[in-house]
Protein backbone atom coordinates (compact mmCIF):
# COMPACT_ATOMS: atom_id res chain seq x y z
CA UNK A 1 0.00 0.00 0.00
CA UNK A 2 1.15 3.17 -0.98
CA UNK A 3 2.56 6.16 1.66
CA UNK A 4 -0.29 8.38 0.14
CA UNK A 5 -3.15 5.95 1.42
CA UNK A 6 -1.61 5.01 4.61
CA UNK A 7 -1.86 8.74 5.55
CA UNK A 8 -5.28 8.77 5.42
CA UNK A 9 -5.25 6.02 7.89
CA UNK A 10 -6.05 8.44 10.88
CA UNK A 11 -8.94 10.38 9.54
CA UNK A 12 -10.44 7.05 8.09
CA UNK A 13 -10.18 6.22 12.28
CA UNK A 14 -12.01 9.34 13.43
CA UNK A 15 -14.65 9.72 11.12
CA UNK A 16 -15.55 5.72 12.01
CA UNK A 17 -15.08 6.58 15.43
CA UNK A 18 -17.61 9.51 14.98
CA UNK A 19 -20.21 7.20 13.11
CA UNK A 20 -20.06 4.47 15.57
CA UNK A 21 -20.79 7.23 18.19
CA UNK A 22 -23.39 9.13 16.53
CA UNK A 23 -25.17 5.66 16.21
CA UNK A 24 -25.05 4.87 19.80
CA UNK A 25 -26.08 7.94 20.72
CA UNK A 26 -29.71 6.90 18.79
CA UNK A 27 -29.82 3.67 20.50
CA UNK A 28 -33.01 4.36 23.24
CA UNK A 29 -32.30 1.80 25.82
CA UNK A 30 -30.30 1.28 29.12
CA UNK A 31 -28.39 -1.45 30.12
CA UNK A 32 -26.37 -1.84 33.45
CA UNK A 33 -23.81 -4.68 34.72
CA UNK A 34 -23.39 -4.30 37.97
CA UNK A 35 -21.51 -1.18 38.80
CA UNK A 36 -21.23 0.12 34.98
CA UNK A 37 -24.51 1.40 33.02
CA UNK A 38 -24.91 2.05 29.30
CA UNK A 39 -27.11 4.53 28.33
CA UNK A 40 -28.41 6.49 25.58
CA UNK A 41 -25.13 9.39 24.66
CA UNK A 42 -25.98 12.94 23.30
CA UNK A 43 -23.00 13.97 21.74
CA UNK A 44 -24.28 17.84 21.70
CA UNK A 45 -25.84 18.41 25.19
CA UNK A 46 -22.47 20.54 26.39
CA UNK A 47 -22.99 22.91 23.33
CA UNK A 48 -27.13 23.13 24.29
CA UNK A 49 -28.80 25.64 25.72
CA UNK A 50 -31.02 24.40 28.75
CA UNK A 51 -34.71 23.57 27.76
CA UNK A 52 -37.45 22.62 29.60
CA UNK A 53 -38.12 18.56 29.79
CA UNK A 54 -40.95 17.16 27.93
CA UNK A 55 -42.94 17.14 31.41
CA UNK A 56 -42.27 20.69 32.34
CA UNK A 57 -43.06 21.05 28.77
CA UNK A 58 -46.76 20.18 29.40
CA UNK A 59 -47.01 22.02 32.54
CA UNK A 60 -46.19 25.20 30.99
CA UNK A 61 -48.29 24.81 28.01
CA UNK A 62 -51.13 23.81 30.87
CA UNK A 63 -50.83 27.25 32.89
CA UNK A 64 -48.03 29.10 30.96
CA UNK A 65 -46.97 30.82 34.54
CA UNK A 66 -43.54 30.26 35.90
CA UNK A 67 -44.74 31.16 39.26
CA UNK A 68 -46.85 27.91 39.30
CA UNK A 69 -43.78 25.69 38.62
CA UNK A 70 -41.64 27.15 41.38
CA UNK A 71 -44.61 26.78 44.09
CA UNK A 72 -45.34 30.33 44.27
CA UNK A 73 -48.42 32.20 43.31
CA UNK A 74 -48.28 35.91 41.84
CA UNK A 75 -48.07 37.05 45.40
CA UNK A 76 -44.76 35.28 46.25
CA UNK A 77 -46.71 32.68 48.17
CA UNK A 78 -46.74 28.85 47.97
CA UNK A 79 -49.34 28.07 45.28
CA UNK A 80 -49.10 24.12 46.21
CA UNK A 81 -48.25 23.39 50.03
CA UNK A 82 -46.17 20.67 48.97
CA UNK A 83 -43.90 22.35 47.05
CA UNK A 84 -41.03 24.45 48.85
CA UNK A 85 -40.97 28.33 48.21
CA UNK A 86 -37.81 28.32 45.92
CA UNK A 87 -34.83 28.90 48.17
CA UNK A 88 -35.32 25.58 49.15
CA UNK A 89 -35.78 23.38 46.61
CA UNK A 90 -34.12 20.77 48.02
CA UNK A 91 -34.72 17.21 48.95
CA UNK A 92 -36.39 16.87 52.64
CA UNK A 93 -34.41 14.00 53.05
CA UNK A 94 -30.72 15.19 52.86
CA UNK A 95 -31.24 19.08 53.34
CA UNK A 96 -30.14 20.16 56.41
CA UNK A 97 -32.10 23.83 56.40
CA UNK A 98 -35.11 24.78 57.31
CA UNK A 99 -38.26 24.35 54.44
CA UNK A 100 -41.02 26.32 54.41
CA UNK A 101 -44.45 25.76 53.17
CA UNK A 102 -47.80 28.23 52.46
CA UNK A 103 -51.02 26.88 54.61
CA UNK A 104 -53.50 24.74 52.15
CA UNK A 105 -56.43 26.53 53.91
CA UNK A 106 -58.19 28.64 51.94
CA UNK A 107 -57.41 32.79 53.03
CA UNK A 108 -54.65 31.34 55.41
CA UNK A 109 -51.84 33.81 55.05
CA UNK A 110 -49.11 32.31 57.35
CA UNK A 111 -46.43 30.82 55.19
CA UNK A 112 -43.79 28.49 57.30
CA UNK A 113 -41.32 30.91 59.70
CA UNK A 114 -42.79 34.33 57.80
CA UNK A 115 -44.16 35.89 61.25
CA UNK A 116 -41.76 34.26 63.29
CA UNK A 117 -38.65 36.02 60.85
CA UNK A 118 -41.20 39.39 60.36
CA UNK A 119 -41.23 39.54 64.82
CA UNK A 120 -37.63 39.35 64.64
CA UNK A 121 -36.92 41.98 62.04
CA UNK A 122 -39.24 43.94 63.84
CA UNK A 123 -37.57 43.22 67.52
CA UNK A 124 -33.87 44.25 65.90
CA UNK A 125 -35.34 47.42 64.38
CA UNK A 126 -36.89 48.53 68.21
CA UNK A 127 -40.53 48.29 66.39
CA UNK A 128 -41.42 45.40 68.81
CA UNK A 129 -40.20 44.73 72.23
CA UNK A 130 -40.10 40.61 73.04
CA UNK A 131 -40.01 37.54 70.97
CA UNK A 132 -41.33 34.43 72.42
CA UNK A 133 -40.62 30.78 71.24
CA UNK A 134 -42.51 27.72 72.91
CA UNK A 135 -40.48 24.52 72.14
CA UNK A 136 -42.05 21.38 72.65
CA UNK A 137 -39.96 18.29 73.07
CA UNK A 138 -39.51 14.80 75.32
CA UNK A 139 -36.70 13.86 76.64
CA UNK A 140 -34.40 15.32 74.30
CA UNK A 141 -34.47 18.35 75.46
CA UNK A 142 -35.47 17.76 79.09
CA UNK A 143 -33.00 19.67 81.46
CA UNK A 144 -33.24 22.28 79.22
CA UNK A 145 -30.74 20.62 76.65
CA UNK A 146 -30.37 22.46 73.12
CA UNK A 147 -33.26 24.76 74.01
CA UNK A 148 -30.86 26.64 76.41
CA UNK A 149 -28.20 27.08 73.85
CA UNK A 150 -30.52 28.03 71.13
CA UNK A 151 -31.81 30.91 73.58
CA UNK A 152 -28.35 31.98 74.73
CA UNK A 153 -27.39 32.30 70.84
CA UNK A 154 -30.71 34.14 70.24
CA UNK A 155 -30.48 36.64 73.27
CA UNK A 156 -26.97 37.77 72.35
CA UNK A 157 -27.83 38.42 68.61
CA UNK A 158 -31.31 39.99 69.85
CA UNK A 159 -30.86 40.65 73.44
CA UNK A 160 -32.95 39.79 75.91
CA UNK A 161 -32.06 37.47 79.51
CA UNK A 162 -33.35 35.16 81.12
CA UNK A 163 -34.91 31.66 81.04
CA UNK A 164 -38.38 31.76 80.60
CA UNK A 165 -41.00 28.95 81.72
CA UNK A 166 -40.01 27.13 84.37
CA UNK A 167 -42.82 24.16 86.35
CA UNK A 168 -43.77 24.20 89.43
CA UNK A 169 -41.75 20.93 90.19
CA UNK A 170 -39.68 19.22 87.34
CA UNK A 171 -38.24 15.24 87.34
CA UNK A 172 -34.98 16.88 86.32
CA UNK A 173 -34.60 19.88 88.27
CA UNK A 174 -31.30 19.09 89.40
CA UNK A 175 -30.08 17.97 86.24
CA UNK A 176 -30.78 21.59 84.88
CA UNK A 177 -27.84 24.18 84.83
CA UNK A 178 -29.96 27.26 83.63
CA UNK A 179 -31.90 27.74 86.87
CA UNK A 180 -31.41 26.58 90.37
CA UNK A 181 -34.59 24.94 91.25
CA UNK A 182 -35.96 22.91 94.41
CA UNK A 183 -39.25 23.00 95.96
CA UNK A 184 -41.17 20.61 98.74
CA UNK A 185 -42.34 16.97 98.19
CA UNK A 186 -46.21 17.87 98.82
CA UNK A 187 -47.00 19.34 95.54
CA UNK A 188 -49.57 17.38 93.61
CA UNK A 189 -48.72 17.08 90.00
CA UNK A 190 -51.38 16.33 87.48
CA UNK A 191 -50.35 15.52 84.13
CA UNK A 192 -50.66 13.56 80.58
CA UNK A 193 -49.49 10.52 82.14
CA UNK A 194 -51.56 9.92 85.78
CA UNK A 195 -55.08 10.66 84.28
CA UNK A 196 -56.40 14.04 85.76
CA UNK A 197 -60.33 14.00 86.69
CA UNK A 198 -62.05 15.52 84.23
CA UNK A 199 -62.25 18.85 86.04
CA UNK A 200 -58.81 19.49 85.97
CA UNK A 201 -57.34 22.28 82.95
CA UNK A 202 -54.17 20.69 81.96
CA UNK A 203 -51.40 24.05 81.57
CA UNK A 204 -49.27 24.37 78.10
CA UNK A 205 -46.03 22.04 79.76
CA UNK A 206 -48.51 19.09 80.19
CA UNK A 207 -48.75 19.42 84.43
CA UNK A 208 -51.13 21.66 86.82
CA UNK A 209 -49.73 21.40 89.96
CA UNK A 210 -51.95 21.84 93.84
CA UNK A 211 -49.92 23.20 96.53
CA UNK A 212 -50.68 20.62 99.60
CA UNK A 213 -50.53 22.36 103.10
CA UNK A 214 -46.83 23.51 103.51
CA UNK A 215 -46.22 23.53 99.32
CA UNK A 216 -43.11 25.98 98.43
CA UNK A 217 -40.82 25.91 95.79
CA UNK A 218 -37.86 28.23 95.63
CA UNK A 219 -35.70 29.65 92.11
CA UNK A 220 -32.49 31.04 91.91
CA UNK A 221 -30.43 32.28 88.91
CA UNK A 222 -26.96 30.76 88.19
CA UNK A 223 -23.92 32.58 87.73
CA UNK A 224 -23.86 32.60 83.89
CA UNK A 225 -24.15 35.36 81.33
CA UNK A 226 -27.49 36.46 80.68
CA UNK A 227 -29.20 34.01 83.56
CA UNK A 228 -27.45 35.66 86.36
CA UNK A 229 -30.31 38.07 87.50
CA UNK A 230 -34.18 37.83 87.87
CA UNK A 231 -35.92 41.10 87.08
CA UNK A 232 -39.37 40.50 85.20
CA UNK A 233 -41.03 37.58 86.86
CA UNK A 234 -44.57 36.15 86.04
CA UNK A 235 -46.39 33.60 88.56
CA UNK A 236 -48.81 31.64 85.66
CA UNK A 237 -51.68 30.12 87.19
CA UNK A 238 -55.29 28.77 87.20
CA UNK A 239 -58.85 29.85 88.44
CA UNK A 240 -58.08 31.50 91.54
CA UNK A 241 -59.68 31.11 94.86
CA UNK A 242 -59.06 34.57 97.02
CA UNK A 243 -55.86 32.29 98.18
CA UNK A 244 -52.67 34.07 99.20
CA UNK A 245 -49.67 33.69 98.02
CA UNK A 246 -46.12 34.83 99.39
CA UNK A 247 -43.40 35.59 97.38
CA UNK A 248 -40.07 36.53 99.59
CA UNK A 249 -41.93 37.24 102.54
CA UNK A 250 -44.51 39.81 100.98
CA UNK A 251 -47.91 38.86 100.84
CA UNK A 252 -50.06 38.93 97.54
CA UNK A 253 -54.10 38.09 97.04
CA UNK A 254 -54.80 35.81 93.83
CA UNK A 255 -58.07 36.50 91.73
CA UNK A 256 -59.02 35.30 88.33
CA UNK A 257 -61.00 33.01 86.80
CA UNK A 258 -59.72 32.51 83.59
CA UNK A 259 -58.36 29.25 82.48
CA UNK A 260 -54.66 31.11 82.62
CA UNK A 261 -53.87 34.00 84.56
CA UNK A 262 -50.59 35.87 85.29
CA UNK A 263 -49.16 37.66 88.27
CA UNK A 264 -46.02 39.92 87.15
CA UNK A 265 -43.31 41.33 90.18
CA UNK A 266 -40.35 43.10 89.36
CA UNK A 267 -37.79 41.28 91.29
CA UNK A 268 -35.70 43.11 94.25
CA UNK A 269 -31.98 42.45 93.45
CA UNK A 270 -31.28 42.55 97.08
CA UNK A 271 -32.90 39.30 97.27
CA UNK A 272 -31.50 37.39 93.83
CA UNK A 273 -33.88 33.76 94.42
CA UNK A 274 -37.46 33.77 94.52
CA UNK A 275 -38.89 31.68 97.64
CA UNK A 276 -42.75 31.45 96.59
CA UNK A 277 -45.18 29.81 99.29
CA UNK A 278 -48.82 29.22 99.35
CA UNK A 279 -51.91 29.42 101.36
CA UNK A 280 -54.98 28.77 101.08
CA UNK A 281 -58.12 26.04 99.59
CA UNK A 282 -55.77 24.23 96.76
CA UNK A 283 -55.99 26.05 93.35
CA UNK A 284 -54.17 25.08 90.15
CA UNK A 285 -50.57 26.68 89.39
CA UNK A 286 -48.36 26.09 86.44
CA UNK A 287 -45.01 27.87 86.81
CA UNK A 288 -42.95 31.06 86.69
CA UNK A 289 -41.55 33.34 84.03
CA UNK A 290 -38.59 34.97 84.06
CA UNK A 291 -37.04 37.58 81.53
CA UNK A 292 -34.84 40.40 81.75
CA UNK A 293 -35.77 43.78 79.36
CA UNK A 294 -36.54 43.85 75.54
CA UNK A 295 -35.39 40.55 73.54
CA UNK A 296 -36.12 36.55 72.46
CA UNK A 297 -36.87 34.22 75.29
CA UNK A 298 -37.26 30.85 74.73
CA UNK A 299 -39.26 28.44 76.86
CA UNK A 300 -38.93 24.98 77.38
CA UNK A 301 -41.62 22.27 77.21
CA UNK A 302 -39.96 19.03 77.87
CA UNK A 303 -42.21 15.93 79.06
CA UNK A 304 -40.09 12.55 78.81
CA UNK A 305 -41.79 9.42 76.95
CA UNK A 306 -44.13 11.86 75.08
CA UNK A 307 -44.78 11.28 71.06
CA UNK A 308 -46.27 14.57 70.46
CA UNK A 309 -49.66 13.12 70.19
CA UNK A 310 -49.85 14.07 73.94
CA UNK A 311 -50.70 17.81 73.56
CA UNK A 312 -53.91 17.18 71.81
CA UNK A 313 -55.39 16.74 75.34
CA UNK A 314 -54.83 20.52 75.78
CA UNK A 315 -57.51 22.81 76.54
CA UNK A 316 -58.31 25.27 73.46
CA UNK A 317 -59.50 27.84 75.98
CA UNK A 318 -56.73 27.46 78.21
CA UNK A 319 -53.92 27.58 74.72
CA UNK A 320 -55.70 30.77 73.96
CA UNK A 321 -55.89 32.42 77.23
CA UNK A 322 -52.16 31.34 77.28
CA UNK A 323 -51.20 33.13 74.19
CA UNK A 324 -53.16 36.46 75.58
CA UNK A 325 -50.96 36.01 78.60
CA UNK A 326 -47.69 35.46 77.05
CA UNK A 327 -47.96 35.14 73.71
CA UNK A 328 -45.65 32.71 71.15
CA UNK A 329 -44.34 33.72 67.81
CA UNK A 330 -42.93 30.46 66.96
CA UNK A 331 -43.84 27.28 68.31
CA UNK A 332 -41.34 24.41 67.71
CA UNK A 333 -42.54 20.49 67.93
CA UNK A 334 -39.35 18.44 68.64
CA UNK A 335 -40.57 14.49 68.53
CA UNK A 336 -39.30 11.36 67.28
CA UNK A 337 -37.10 9.47 69.93
CA UNK A 338 -40.32 7.52 71.76
CA UNK A 339 -41.94 7.26 68.35
CA UNK A 340 -38.91 5.05 67.08
CA UNK A 341 -39.88 2.35 69.96
CA UNK A 342 -39.62 -0.57 67.55
CA UNK A 343 -36.72 0.45 65.58
CA UNK A 344 -37.43 -1.80 62.42
CA UNK A 345 -41.36 -0.72 61.70
CA UNK A 346 -41.44 1.53 59.02
CA UNK A 347 -45.17 2.18 58.88
CA UNK A 348 -46.11 5.62 60.69
CA UNK A 349 -49.75 5.95 59.81
CA UNK A 350 -50.76 5.02 63.60
CA UNK A 351 -48.68 8.41 64.13
CA UNK A 352 -49.81 10.32 61.67
CA UNK A 353 -53.43 10.30 61.91
CA UNK A 354 -53.81 11.85 65.65
CA UNK A 355 -50.90 14.20 65.17
CA UNK A 356 -52.45 15.49 61.69
CA UNK A 357 -55.90 16.49 64.40
CA UNK A 358 -52.97 18.04 67.20
CA UNK A 359 -51.81 19.72 64.65
CA UNK A 360 -55.28 21.32 63.28
CA UNK A 361 -55.88 22.31 66.89
CA UNK A 362 -52.64 23.65 67.43
CA UNK A 363 -53.39 25.98 64.05
CA UNK A 364 -56.73 26.80 64.95
CA UNK A 365 -56.20 27.47 68.74
CA UNK A 366 -53.08 29.89 67.94
CA UNK A 367 -53.86 31.78 64.60
CA UNK A 368 -50.79 33.65 63.23
CA UNK A 369 -48.25 31.94 64.98
CA UNK A 370 -45.38 30.22 63.02
CA UNK A 371 -44.75 26.47 63.58
CA UNK A 372 -41.63 24.73 63.34
CA UNK A 373 -41.57 20.54 62.91
CA UNK A 374 -37.94 19.14 63.85
CA UNK A 375 -37.49 16.18 61.97
CA UNK A 376 -36.29 13.42 64.14
CA UNK A 377 -32.49 12.80 65.28
CA UNK A 378 -30.63 9.41 63.84
CA UNK A 379 -31.49 6.65 66.11
CA UNK A 380 -29.00 3.27 65.68
CA UNK A 381 -29.93 -0.18 66.92
CA UNK A 382 -28.06 -3.42 67.02
CA UNK A 383 -27.85 -5.65 64.53
CA UNK A 384 -25.69 -8.62 63.91
CA UNK A 385 -22.20 -6.74 65.06
CA UNK A 386 -22.97 -3.68 64.80
CA UNK A 387 -24.40 -0.55 64.90
CA UNK A 388 -26.86 0.61 61.92
CA UNK A 389 -29.34 3.82 61.60
CA UNK A 390 -33.10 2.36 62.31
CA UNK A 391 -34.88 1.53 59.35
CA UNK A 392 -37.92 3.64 60.79
CA UNK A 393 -35.80 6.74 61.00
CA UNK A 394 -36.48 7.46 57.24
CA UNK A 395 -39.95 6.27 57.46
CA UNK A 396 -40.94 8.64 60.11
CA UNK A 397 -39.01 11.60 58.56
CA UNK A 398 -41.12 12.02 55.72
CA UNK A 399 -44.70 11.59 58.37
CA UNK A 400 -43.11 14.54 59.89
CA UNK A 401 -41.98 16.23 56.72
CA UNK A 402 -45.37 16.05 55.31
CA UNK A 403 -47.28 17.08 58.46
CA UNK A 404 -45.18 20.30 57.70
CA UNK A 405 -46.34 20.48 54.26
CA UNK A 406 -49.64 19.80 54.92
CA UNK A 407 -50.53 22.10 57.93
CA UNK A 408 -48.33 25.39 55.98
CA UNK A 409 -45.28 24.99 58.64
CA UNK A 410 -41.67 25.53 58.59
CA UNK A 411 -39.57 22.10 58.74
CA UNK A 412 -35.91 21.36 59.67
CA UNK A 413 -34.35 18.14 59.35
CA UNK A 414 -32.42 16.87 62.55
CA UNK A 415 -31.19 13.82 60.97
CA UNK A 416 -29.92 15.71 58.29
CA UNK A 417 -28.20 17.83 59.77
CA UNK A 418 -26.51 16.18 61.93
CA UNK A 419 -24.84 14.01 59.45
CA UNK A 420 -27.57 11.51 57.56
CA UNK A 421 -27.34 8.24 57.48
CA UNK A 422 -25.23 6.14 60.24
CA UNK A 423 -24.46 9.94 62.46
CA UNK A 424 -25.49 8.51 65.65
CA UNK A 425 -22.76 6.29 65.75
CA UNK A 426 -20.24 8.77 64.81
CA UNK A 427 -21.54 11.06 67.91
CA UNK A 428 -21.53 8.00 69.99
CA UNK A 429 -18.39 6.60 68.99
CA UNK A 430 -16.29 9.46 67.52
CA UNK A 431 -13.49 11.23 69.33
CA UNK A 432 -15.45 13.38 70.90
CA UNK A 433 -18.75 11.76 72.42
CA UNK A 434 -21.94 13.99 71.70
CA UNK A 435 -24.15 11.01 72.63
CA UNK A 436 -24.88 8.14 75.07
CA UNK A 437 -24.52 4.35 74.62
CA UNK A 438 -28.49 4.30 74.31
CA UNK A 439 -27.92 5.78 70.76
CA UNK A 440 -30.26 7.64 70.84
CA UNK A 441 -29.52 10.71 73.10
CA UNK A 442 -27.76 13.42 73.25
CA UNK A 443 -25.14 14.20 75.79
CA UNK A 444 -24.52 17.67 77.29
CA UNK A 445 -21.86 18.11 74.10
CA UNK A 446 -24.43 16.86 71.54
CA UNK A 447 -27.16 19.02 72.53
CA UNK A 448 -24.94 22.19 72.19
CA UNK A 449 -24.23 21.26 68.99
CA UNK A 450 -27.90 20.49 67.99
CA UNK A 451 -28.64 23.98 69.24
CA UNK A 452 -25.83 25.53 67.29
CA UNK A 453 -26.95 24.08 64.19
CA UNK A 454 -30.49 25.39 64.51
CA UNK A 455 -29.56 28.21 65.50
CA UNK A 456 -27.35 28.84 61.87
CA UNK A 457 -30.83 27.08 60.00
CA UNK A 458 -32.94 30.32 61.74
CA UNK A 459 -30.49 32.62 61.70
CA UNK A 460 -30.04 31.92 57.64
CA UNK A 461 -34.05 32.60 56.92
CA UNK A 462 -33.96 35.23 58.91
CA UNK A 463 -31.25 36.44 56.57
CA UNK A 464 -32.96 35.57 53.39
CA UNK A 465 -36.13 37.18 54.86
CA UNK A 466 -33.92 40.83 55.01
CA UNK A 467 -32.92 40.28 51.35
CA UNK A 468 -35.31 42.44 48.77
Amino acid sequence: MSGKNKSAYPFYIVLGTLVCLLGLSQLNYSFSYKDFQFRKVDMLSELRTTSPSPDNQKLTAAGNDSSKLSGLDSNGIAANPHVPNPDHTHDFMSYAGIMEYASPVPGDTVVGMRHFLTALQELKAGKRRKVRIAYFGDSMIEGDLITGDLRDSLQRFFGGAGVGFVPVTSVVASFRTTITHTFSTDWKDYHYKNSPPSNITLGLSGHTFYPGGGSWVKYSPVKKPLLDKFQEISLLYGPASEGTVTINDKAYTLSGNAPVNRLDLQQDTAQPSLMLRYSGSAQPFYGVCFENGNGIYVDNYSFRGISGVELGHLSADMIRRMQQERPYDLVVMHYGANVLFRPELTDYSWYERPMKKVMDSLRQDLPGTSFLIVGTADKSYRKADKYITAPGVEALLKVQHDLAAGHGTAYWNLFAAMGGEGSMVKWVEGDTVMANKDYTHFNRTGAAKVGALLYKAIMNEYRLAQQP
